[in-house]
């Protein structure tokens, strides 16, 4: 299940109009030739949280936002625009085979890399159940 939630998560991050006008890129690991900003899914890992009747999974991600920015609040709106989207992601998934329970914010994490470059990580644990 945590393969086919980083593709749902990745496709619903893409497909959002606001965010696809503000990226150059959302991607799966850091895009190798992207300017920036980009948003990629570096990370996830998963633990068993079935129920008796049901296969599930407990699956934490982690989005990274790259952007520069001279401002500490620069990234601020975008950081916003991401947290709704990933929030509003469809309990429903029945083609990837699941339906999350629950989606929340576990931590953000924001560094300056350089003069200019920030970044910004944002955590998350989903709870799924087979469809």
């Amino acid at each position: 299940m945590e393969i086919p939630f980083r593709a749902v998560l990745l496709n619903w991050l893409a497909s959002d109009a606001v965010l696809s006008a503000s990226l150059n890129a959302v991607v799966e690991e850091a895009p190798l030739r992207a300017a920036l900003p980009w948003l990629a899914l570096t990370t996830s890992a998963s633990t068993n949280w079935s129920t008796k009747t049901l296969p599930g999974r407990e699956i934490r991600v982690a989005l990274e936002l790259n952007f520069r920015s001279d401002d500490p609040l620069g990234g601020a709106a975008l950081v916003a625009a991401i947290e709704t989207r990933v929030e509003s992601l469809p309990d429903d998934q029945p083609l990837a085979g699941f339906r999350v329970v629950s989606l929340s914010l576990l931590r953000a994490r924001a560094e300056q890399r350089g003069e200019t470059r920030r970044v910004v990580v944002l955590e998350y644990r989903a709870r799924v159940l087979a469809a």
